[in-house]
């Protein structure tokens, strides 16, 4: 019975990560996850190159550096596109009811959370990976 009870929270937590995936646009939570993925591809390199090649390691570092800010603005940029949107449908029904707008709102900025989850997590692998690095030598 245990299970069973726990398969199904499983699956119900997945059926709400996936609508909300969903609500927030595919296109820009698809985009956002692609930069956030990449991120996380860049930061485990530089990882692995520690030992091997410094230079690398800090190129890494700064290829995700620039994913993980193109994910946070793809975030803030399809959340201003629903805010466009949301205020469109809301200006062709005239006088709106305040649940619409609220829930206008929820969409819209769906997008900049999961634009600044993916950011923060990519900053903490930045931060730990500079943390491993060796200092650099002040003469150079």
């Amino acid at each position: 019975m245990n299970t069973l009870t726990i398969a199904s929270k499983a699956l119900f937590s997945q059926s709400i990560t996936a609508n909300i995936f969903m609500e927030g646009g595919p296109l820009f939570m698809t985009l956002i996850l692609l930069c956030l993925l990449t991120s996380l591809f860049f930061i485990i390199n530089g990882f692995g190159k520690i030992k091997s090649s410094i230079s690398s390691a800090h190129k890494m570092i700064s290829l995700a550096v620039d994913s993980s800010l193109l994910g946070l603005v793809i975030g803030f940029l399809g959340s201003v596109l629903g805010l466009i949107s949301a205020f469109d449908s809301i200006e062709a029904m005239g006088n709106p009811d305040p649940s619409v707008f609220a829930g206008g709102l929820k969409v819209s900025l769906l997008t900049a959370t999961f634009g600044l989850f993916s950011f923060v997590i990519a900053r903490i692998g930045i931060l730990i990976l500079r943390l491993m690095l060796p200092a650099k030598d002040i003469s150079e």
